[in-house]
């Protein structure tokens, strides 16, 4: 998954994203621990792509944060 990707999308749908991924990290989960995981590579692929979608949905937040704050700053 690449970054560029990711920033075209909107907050839901990065949010169902993550929620996706999460439940695919706890699949690939529960396999390693039964000793059935075929793709060890697979649960740092999908760790590393939810820290990408936390990022950017943090850097979402802070810019509306900063957007917000601006906007007041300037009505005073």
């Amino acid at each position: 998954m690449k970054i560029n990707d990711l920033r075209k999308k909107s907050e839901t749908e990065l949010a169902e994203e993550l929620l996706g991924l999460r439940k695919e990290q706890f699949n690939l989960r529960m396999q390693r621990a039964t000793g059935q995981l075929s793709r060890p590579d697979q649960f740092d692929k999908v760790r590393k792509n939810i820290a990408r979608i936390k990022t950017l949905l943090s850097e979402q937040a802070r810019q509306k944060k900063t957007a917000g704050t601006r906007k007041t700053e300037g009505a005073a």
